[in-house]
């Protein structure tokens, strides 16, 4: 896996997946909503670790900076 993730990119997933972790925790969000950005969270926080994105890599998407 090549990583298509710079870091700005990755800090960011990591923020709002912090978010959407503690409105769910505090019960601002739920249900079925609240588990769905649950899943979400969790996604954005496994892709931020690996830096790769999925959904990146078919569009030849890349966020990374490119060394010369």
């Amino acid at each position: 896996m090549k990583k298509n993730m710079g870091s700005a990119d990755r800090v960011i997933r990591f923020l709002i997946a912090a978010l959407i972790g503690v409105l769910y925790f505090t019960d601002i969000i739920s249900g079925t909503f609240g588990l769905v950005l649950l899943v979400i969270a969790i996604i954005f926080l496994l892709t931020s670790f690996i830096s790769f994105c999925p959904l990146y890599w078919p569009f030849g998407i890349s966020t990374c900076k490119k060394s010369e």
